[in-house]
């Protein structure tokens, strides 16, 4: 291979990540997508780019406070890398801002309002006044700030309210107005338009109430963000009572982002400063709303003409062929059902049945999240109250699901379900989900294994795949891996299922290999891989390799890429592009020709829970799943990955230098998302196979 200067072979990490975000971001300009789902893409920004500070950003400034100044192979110095990475976020939240005032400023023509407090009418304010006392005046604590009154902690995510206010003898005084996150923070006033106000806007409106005999000098509002990365230590005693304290001192991490409202004075912005401890904190004055993120609350106003029309999202027909017997369904042939556009409840199914079968011995899952009142959690339950035995291996650190997941812990044990915490030092991000029941034939495991998470909201958004076999062998494997999380026991030679931190990554790279192999030999040689994020240097590194030698490469990469490719002599085989959507691309697909061109029925085929990083190849359980079925086959490769790769309307191809340009105009061309909505799943299809399913190929510019 030829050699390329380091800075030449990877993008950065964090950088690329930026990039996905301006992605989603610039859904928001599509003018064929409905307003409100166009505000809803802004928020989903700006909430991505909080996660983004709170993690990410905390986790590099942590670094150079602890003396580390070089981030990765790139040999970015770590405070350029800080500075670039402020930069550009500062230029993505003026852009949100930008669009929002754009996009409020179009809404106006379909009786949507977001107002201020200048433009209420008398009745209005009469209303407000009314809320104000009732509402919240209630939950509201002013606070002076002087030597007997220090400067309050803020909590993350918190939103506060600074004033500097005269007394009657123009006596100054400093003051703050935390607004607690349980108010709305856009309140609809009355009336036949839905109009909108902030809840800031409103107090101050109302600060007589609050400070009587003070009138406003100056004003202005601030929002804190903090370090939110809990750091795990392996020596922890007691697992669960760890994550209850980190919980609650993720609170009050460090100030890792300190938003200022544009329209402060200086003083005050200098009062906030000095009495925050920024050691670590970027300030950025934004000119517009604070905290984005809560604009969801208005997208969700019933105004179906501003959404998406709904989707109503179809069951397979072949569990309906076997009379709704999800498990005759499966002993007859592996079924893959795609969400969103075919039903999650056939995995509640699945579960529910089980526990209500009395021929259902055992069940056995891992659970890395799902939804408030969650099914999922029901049906384990009831299936241990119905007196199965049931093991659950329950994964606290979920990001910002941690809580969730400690609640759920316990409810199941109520219940008497065997909860255990997976691997010490490793999260458990593999979903795995297994029935044994008792039949004729003796006991026969029923698996399902998916791409996803066991969470029947954002299935509904997030594209995955759900693989449900009776296979024996794959029965048994599962069954091996899944007692390694439990018990640590390595399971040997396993022939079909892969598991990291143990073997997936010897597996993808030998299966990379055998495709340079052939390459070599002269023969058909290909690979299509569909991944969230692609950032593990030894796996490029092979990919490089693998272009070398003439490997035809295609890579669906959501979102963090640090691949570089069309370079001449190092990755002129490779293409790249990134799909951003109505729904979410989530699963993961990995396609190798097998001595042939894809797609083709001699190919293999895997779906796995893992992304290409060293945290889930190295550090997490992950699964690796062989997909034989040839119905199952065919769906994915002549379905799925073909439609991926025909997309134009919703595609971004990464460029050489970094950059990602839209295919052609955005909203415009054959949409993966809108053919899967359209028409059914080959597996899930049942007798009536391709009826109805026009064929996709590949052609003239489809790559």
């Amino acid at each position: 291979m030829k050699q390329a200067e380091p800075e030449l072979l990877y993008f950065d990490r964090e950088l690329s990540w930026l990039a996905f975000n301006e992605r989603v971001l610039a859904q928001s300009y599509i003018e064929s997508v409905p307003l409100l789902e166009r505000l809803n893409f802004v928020a989903i920004s700006a909430k991505n780019l909080d996660e983004f500070y709170m993690v990410r950003v905390a986790g590099l400034k942590n670094q150079l406070i602890a003396g580390i100044d070089v981030v990765g192979n790139n040999e970015i110095p770590l405070q350029d890398l800080l500075v670039l990475i402020r930069d550009r976020s500062l230029k993505l939240m003026q852009n949100q801002q930008v669009q929002v005032k754009k996009l409020a400023k179009e809404l106006k023509g379909h009786n949507f309002f977001i107002v201020n407090s200048k433009e209420l009418s008398k009745s209005d304010e009469k209303w407000l006044k009314s809320y104000f006392i009732r509402n919240l005046l209630p939950v509201l604590t002013p606070l002076s700030v002087d030597p007997a009154h220090p400067f309050p902690f803020i909590p993350n995510m918190g939103l506060a309210i600074a004033l500097e206010l005269l007394s009657k003898h123009d006596k100054e005084m400093k003051a703050l107005i935390p607004i607690p996150s349980q108010i709305p923070r856009f309140i609809q006033l009355p009336g036949k338009t839905q109009r909108f106000i902030l809840a800031e806007d409103v107090i101050i409106s109302h600060i007589n109430s609050l400070f009587p005999g003070f009138r406003v000098h100056s004003h202005g509002c601030f929002r804190v963000l903090r370090d939110s990365e809990i750091e795990f230590h392996d020596e922890s005693e007691d697992f669960v009572q760890y994550f209850e304290v980190a919980l609650k001192q993720r609170k009050r991490g460090a100030v890792i982002r300190l938003e200022i409202d544009g329209n402060m004075p200086l003083k005050l912005r200098k009062f906030v400063g000095d009495n925050l401890d920024l050691e670590l904190g970027d300030v950025m004055v934004i000119d517009g709303i604070l905290g984005l993120h809560d604009l969801e609350e208005i997208v969700a106003s019933p105004r179906p003409e501003l959404r998406f029309i709904p989707y109503n999202e179809r069951y397979p027909e072949r569990i309906r062929e076997f009379g709704g017997n999800i498990f005759a369904a499966i002993a007859h042939k592996d079924l893959l059902v795609h969400h969103p556009y075919e039903s999650f409840d056939v995995v509640v199914e699945f579960l529910k049945h089980a526990a209500r079968d009395q021929q259902v011995v055992s069940i056995k899952q891992t659970l890395y999240r799902t939804s408030n009142n969650s099914p999922i959690i029901a049906a384990l339950c009831e299936a241990a109250e119905n007196g199965k035995s049931v093991t659950v291996v329950v994964e606290i650190k979920a990001r910002f699901d941690e809580q969730a997941n400690l609640q759920w812990a316990q409810d199941l044990e109520h219940a008497g379900v065997m909860v255990l915490y997976g691997i010490l030092g490793y999260k458990t991000h593999g979903k795995i989900s297994l029935v044994a029941r008792r039949e004729e034939r003796g006991l026969q495991i029923y698996t399902h294994l998916g791409t996803g998470n066991y969470h029947p909201v954002t299935a509904r958004i997030y594209d995955d795949l759900s693989l449900f076999t009776a296979d024996p062998q794959m029965g048994e494997e599962t069954s091996k891996v899944f007692n390694y999380l439990t018990g640590y026991a390595h399971p040997k030679k396993l022939k079909k299922l892969s598991y990291a931190p143990i073997t997936m990554r010897d597996k993808i790279e030998d299966l990379i290999k055998e495709e340079i192999l052939y390459a070599k030999k002269g023969d058909p040689a290909s690979l299509w891989v569909k991944i969230n994020s692609l950032a593990d240097h030894k796996i490029i590194k092979l990919l490089y390799e693998a272009s070398n030698a003439g490997v035809s490469i295609d890579l669906i990469i959501r979102g963090i890429c640090c691949l570089r490719p069309g370079v001449r002599g190092l990755s002129q085989n490779i293409r790249v592009k990134s799909v951003v959507g109505r729904f979410l691309e989530h699963s993961r697909i990995i396609c190798f020709g097998n001595g042939h061109l894809l797609p083709s029925p001699h190919a293999k085929v895997f779906i796995s829970s893992a992304d290409w990083m060293p945290r889930n190849l190295d550090w997490r359980f992950e699964t690796f799943v062989p997909v034989e079925n040839q119905t199952v086959k065919e769906q994915i490769l002549n379905q799925i990955m073909v439609a991926y790769l025909k997309d134009f309307a919703q595609s971004w191809r990464l460029e050489e230098d970094g950059t990602y340009q839209p295919f052609g105009e955005p909203g415009k061309g054959f949409s993966a998302h809108e053919y899967f909505m359209k028409h059914p799943s080959l597996s899930g299809r049942g007798h009536a196979t391709y009826d109805g399913i026009p064929k996709l190929t590949l052609g003239g510019n489809d790559k």
